[in-house]
């Protein structure tokens, strides 16, 4: 189950890494809260079409969070001897997290790229959407998880370089507050020689952009 690329399927069966949901998530104590929560907005929790939500919400918030329960680094553990020193760059990688200041998602894509360390190793391209997903599916900031997703490269792999690109749209903005539909975040994180490196850096950045 823990190889399973994608950890909304940690939960089959009612399951989050092999164990029962109710031994990892405190599932009695997040429906009690969301029956609060609609008493305190004038809503009946008992009515028919709200009876079962806080059961619903307590089990989507422990699939939504369910990267809070996996480490990163074993995402990257398993590595290729390519003797590859050049960049590798995986582009418009689904993104689906949540804000923590208001618990509402945010949405968009990853650019992640990489110029493997002096033993070439290098990982399989799942990996990286992979470990764009287990800092996703947590409570988050935008420039926090590029900035994690930047430093677990860098560190698991021993890597050159290092870049991240996150462009997302918040519905903290577009629902709520100044209400901007369409408005985008670009967050960005470099590390080694494609932060110290301008012409390294600007490859990088134009086949981000689509260029040959």
């Amino acid at each position: 189950m823990a190889e399973l690329d994608n950890l909304a399927a940690r939960l089959i069966d009612g399951r989050i890494n092999g164990s029962p949901v109710e031994d990892v998530v405190d599932l009695e104590r997040i429906e009690g809260a969301v029956r609060e929560i609609l008493a305190a907005i004038g809503e009946d929790p008992d009515r028919p079409g709200l009876k079962e939500t806080p059961r619903r919400v307590a089990r989507a918030y422990a699939e939504l969070f369910a990267g809070l329960r996996v480490d990163p680094a074993e995402v990257l553990k398993t590595s290729f001897d390519e003797n590859h020193n050049e960049l590798v760059l995986v582009r418009d990688i689904e993104v689906q997290s949540f804000c923590e200041h208001h618990l509402l998602p945010f949405t968009g894509v990853a650019h992640v790229g990489y110029i493997p360390g002096v033993s070439g190793q290098i990982v399989g391209l799942s990996k990286l959407a992979r470990l764009v997903e287990v800092y996703s599916r947590r409570p988050q900031v935008q420039e926090r998880l590029t900035s994690q997703i930047a430093d677990q490269l860098y560190e698991s792999l021993e890597a050159t370089g290092v870049i991240v690109v996150v462009e997302c749209e918040h519905t903290c903005m577009s629902m709520r507050g100044i209400r901007k539909q369409g408005s985008k975040t670009i967050t960005s994180a470099v590390r080694g020689s494609l932060q110290s490196d301008a012409r390294t850096r600007a490859e990088a950045m134009s086949l981000l952009r689509g260029g040959a």
